[in-house]
C-alpha cells in the first residue's frame, strides 16, 4: 500500500530532514535546482540522494543494477493503463525529434504539452484523475504530422502504413467518449467493460471476472496467493483464460531484461538473506507462480539488516477496478539511519498502538509481528512510482502474510524534502489558511508532523487490525483500495494526538499534531478539489478517502461545532474549534472501518463511500478553483530521476557509481524511450 502526497505542499518552514550531509557542491541544498518543468497541471521537480557518496563501491553497484532493473519494466506500465498507450507514445516521439516545421507553432507547443503529460501519466489518462486528457492540436495537424515522418520510424502494424495508424489513433486521441476513463471505480456500469485499461481483453464482463476467479477460492485456505494479481483475463475461442506476465508469457520482453539486471545484482548482495529475496524474485519473474511471489514476500518482509532495499514487481492494485491485478512498479533505496531513529520508536511500540486501538477487541491482532519501519532514501523510481511517486510504502499487501510474519514500512523523506523545498513561498498557506495561528503551527510543526502521520500510515495503520476467520480479501471489491486508505490515514490521526507520542519523543510538545490536523481536514473538504475539473466527482482511491474521512467528521461534529467552514472577504476557510474531540471523530470513524474490512461488510462500505467519498459541492469547487488558479501554481507534482553512471578504469574495471543532477523532463524521458522500451507497440 502506498501513502500519496496529502496536501497541495502547503509552504512550510524545512526542519532537519536527514541528518545526512549533501556531499557535492551541486547539491547543496541552497544550491540545488529543485523544479526542472512546468506544464499543463504538472510541475516537475528533482530529488536529492544524500549519503550516496558514503555508501562503499559494493553497495553502490548493488543500487546500480536495482536501479537498471526499475527502468527496464518501463513499457509495462504503459501497456497496463491501456493498449494504445505505447503506439501513442511513439507515434508523438517520432513526431516530437521529427517534425520540420516551426517549433513555436501553437500547434506543435500543444502536441509538446500532450507528449509531456503522456509521459507523465504513462499515458493518455490522467494519472490521477483517470479521465482522458483531450489534444488540444487538432486532428489534421496530428494527421499532418504522422504523414511528414518516416513510416519506419512510426508504430504501425503489420502491413500497415501512415493512413491506417492515423485512422486506428484519431478516435482514441481526439473522441472524448473513447476509452473515456482508465478505471472506473464505482457505479451502477459494469466497470470491467467501462474501464480504458488493459488489465482484461475486450467483451469479458465484470460477473464474468467475479466468477472466474470466485472459483478458485478456498475460504478454508488461511494463505491463499493474492488471484490474478501478475495477469490479464482474456476470452480465447469463447474460453476465459490467464495470460501470465512473466519470462515466456505476456511482457516478456521487458521481464527478461528485469531479471537479467537483477542476475547481475546478485554478486553485490549484502548478505545472504538479501540475496536469496533477489533469486526468489528471479524465479517468480521466470516462473509466474503466485505461491513463488509469495515466498519472496515473505523473505522480504523478514530481512530487517540490509541497508540497501528495493521494490520491483506486479504490486499494487488501484488501477484494476476489482482491486485485483497489479501494477508495475519499481523503487530503489538505501536506508536514512539517523531519520530511521524515529520510525524505530513507532516500530517498537506496535503492540502497545494495537492494544489501545479504539476499535473492537474482535479486530485487533492478539500479537503484532514483524513489524519493521525505517526512513529511506530512495535513488532511483520507476513504472507505477515515477514520474509521480509516493512519500510511503507498506508491504506486502497480502493479509496473511501480514499477519503470520509482519510488513516492512517505509517513509521516503527525500521525496518529502523535495516537495517541502520547492513549495515554500508559494502563497498556498496566506490563500487557504484560516489564520496565522494556523500558519505559525504549520511553519512550526508542518514538516515534522506531515512525516510521522506518514510514518504512522504505513508502519502501523496498514499493518494494524485482522480479518475475521473467513472473511474474504476481496470481500470489499472496487471499494476495498478506497476503504484500506481511510483505516490507514485515521489510524496515523488518531495516534498522532495521542499523548503516547509526546512521550516516545517523536514530537516536542502536545500542541504539534494541530498542524496535520487542521492541514487534513483543510485538504480533504477543500484544496484536494483543485484536482478535480470542475463537474466530476472524485474517482481516485486516495482523494476519496481524504474527503470521506473530512466530511463524516464535519458532518458528525456539528452538533458540537468541532469544525466549522467560515466566509471572510467572499472566501470559504476551514476552522478547527475542538481539536480534542476530532480526535474523538477520528477514533469513531476508525472502529467502524476496521469493523467493515474486518467483516468484509461490502454494503456498509460502499455507503460509507459513495455518501462521504465521492460527491463534490460544485460551488465550493469553483470558489476554490478560481482561488488557486491566481497563485499560478501546479496542483500535480512528479520527479525526473538522477542519472546513475559507471566509472571504470583503463582496464574497464568499475571504480564508483556517481550521480548526475542535471538531466532534463524531456531528455529523460525520451532517453528512457531510447534505451529501456523493449515492448512490441500492442501486446
Amino acid at each position: 500500500m502506498k501513502k500519496i502526497i496529502v496536501s497541495l505542499m502547503t509552504a512550510m518552514a524545512m526542519t532537519a530532514c536527514t541528518g545526512q550531509k549533501a556531499e557535492k557542491a551541486e547539491v547543496n541544498n541552497n544550491d540545488f535546482d529543485y523544479v526542472a518543468d512546468q506544464f499543463a497541471d504538472l510541475q516537475i521537480l528533482r530529488y536529492r540522494v544524500p549519503g550516496f557518496e558514503s555508501l562503499s563501491l559494493k553497495q553502490k553497484q548493488l543500487l546500480y543494477h536495482l536501479s537498471e532493473a526499475a527502468l527496464m519494466g518501463r513499457d509495462i506500465l504503459y501497456d497496463q493503463n491501456n493498449r494504445y498507450n505505447l503506439a501513442i507514445r511513439r507515434t508523438l516521439e517520432a513526431i516530437y525529434q521529427n517534425y520540420e516545421g516551426d517549433k513555436q507553432n501553437p500547434q506543435f507547443k500543444a502536441l509538446e504539452t500532450y507528449l509531456k503529460r503522456v509521459w507523465f501519466a504513462n499515458g493518455i489518462h490522467h494519472h490521477y484523475a483517470e479521465d482522458k486528457f483531450i489534444p488540444a492540436f487538432t486532428p489534421e495537424f496530428f494527421a499532418d504530422c504522422v504523414r511528414q515522418v518516416d513510416v519506419a520510424k512510426l508504430p504501425v502494424r503489420d502491413g500497415q502504413g501512415a493512413e491506417q495508424l492515423i485512422q486506428e489513433l484519431s478516435p482514441v486521441l481526439f473522441d472524448p467518449a473513447v476509452m473515456a476513463k482508465r478505471t472506473i471505480q464505482s457505479g451502477d456500469e459494469d466497470i470491467i467493460l467501462a474501464s480504458a485499461n488493459n488489465y482484461y481483453g475486450g467483451g469479458i464482463t465484470q460477473p464474468e471476472v467475479e466468477a472466474y476467479y470466485g472459483k478458485m477460492k478456498d475460504p478454508k485456505d488461511h494463505t491463499p496467493v493474492s488471484y490474478g494479481l501478475n495477469s490479464r483475463l482474456v476470452k480465447e475461442d469463447g474460453k476465459i483464460v490467464e495470460k501470465v506476465w512473466k519470462v515466456g508469457g505476456l511482457y516478456s520482453q521487458a521481464i527478461e531484461q528485469i531479471v537479467a539486471e537483477l542476475q547481475k545484482a546478485v554478486p553485490f548482495a549484502e548478505n545472504d538473506a538479501q540475496k536469496a529475496i533477489i533469486e526468489k524474485l528471479i524465479e517468480y519473474y521466470k516462473t509466474g507462480d503466485l505461491k513463488t511471489f509469495d515466498a519472496y514476500s515473505v523473505l522480504w518482509v523478514e530481512d530487517t539488516d540490509s541497508e540497501v532495499d528495493f521494490v520491483n514487481g506486479f504490486i499494487e492494485t488501484y488501477g484494476d477496478p476489482l482491486g485485483m491485478k497489479a501494477s508495475w512498479e519499481s523503487t530503489v533505496n538505501f536506508i536514512n539511519s539517523e531519520a530511521t531513529k524515529r520510525t524505530k520508536l513507532i516500530s517498537d511500540s506496535a503492540q502497545w498502538f494495537e492494544d489501545h486501538s479504539p476499535v473492537d477487541t474482535r479486530f485487533k491482532k492478539e500479537k503484532v509481528k514483524g513489524v519493521s519501519a525505517k526512513v529511506i532514501t530512495v535513488a532511483m523510481l520507476g513504472g507505477d512510482c515515477y514520474p509521480a511517486t509516493p512519500i510511503g510504502i507498506n508491504l506486502p499487501n497480502a493479509d496473511w502474510i501480514r499477519r503470520d510474519h509482519g510488513s516492512k514500512s517505509v517513509t521516503i523523506e527525500n521525496i518529502t524534502e523535495a516537495y517541502d523545498k520547492a513549495s515554500q513561498g508559494n502563497g498556498f498557506n496566506e490563500e487557504f489558511v484560516w489564520s496565522e495561528t494556523e500558519r505559525n503551527a504549520l511553519n512550526k510543526y508542518g514538516f515534522i508532523t506531515d512525516n510521522l502521520h506518514t510514518d504512522l500510515h504505513e508502519c502501523l495503520g496498514h499493518g494494524s487490525g485482522k480479518l475475521l476467520p473467513g472473511t474474504d480479501p476481496d470481500a470489499l471489491k472496487a471499494y476495498s483500495s478506497t476503504l484500506e486508505e481511510t483505516r490507514a490515514d485515521l489510524f496515523g490521526l488518531y495516534y498522532l494526538g495521542d499523548p503516547k507520542i509526546v512521550e516516545l519523543g517523536l514530537v516536542p510538545d502536545a500542541e504539534a499534531y494541530k498542524a496535520e490536523y487542521y492541514k487534513y481536514i483543510m485538504n480533504g473538504l477543500m484544496t484536494q478539489l483543485v484536482r478535480i475539473e470542475k463537474g466530476k466527482n472524485v474517482e481516485e482511491a486516495h482523494m476519496r478517502n481524504r474527503q470521506l474521512i473530512a466530511k463524516w467528521v464535519f458532518e458528525k461534529g456539528k452538533t458540537d461545532n468541532v469544525i466549522e467552514l467560515k466566509k471572510r472577504d467572499g472566501k470559504t476557510f476551514v476552522v478547527v474549534n475542538d481539536y480534542a474531540k476530532l480526535r474523538n471523530l477520528f477514533g469513531e470513524l476508525l472502529a467502524e472501518v476496521q469493523r467493515i474490512k474486518s467483516e468484509g461488510d461490502f454494503v456498509a462500505c460502499k455507503k460509507l463511500v459513495e455518501n462521504y467519498g465521492v460527491k463534490v459541492d460544485p460551488e465550493l469547487h469553483a470558489e476554490v478553483l478560481e482561488r488557486y488558479a491566481k497563485l499560478n501554481l501546479a496542483p500535480y507534482k512528479g520527479f525526473v530521476n538522477p542519472v546513475m553512471k559507471e566509472v571504470k578504469n583503463e582496464k574497464g574495471e568499475v571504480v564508483d557509481i556517481v550521480l548526475d543532477y542535471t538531466e532534463g523532463y524531456a531528455d529523460q524521458m525520451l532517453r528512457y524511450s531510447k534505451e529501456y522500451s523493449f515492448l512490441p507497440s500492442y501486446n
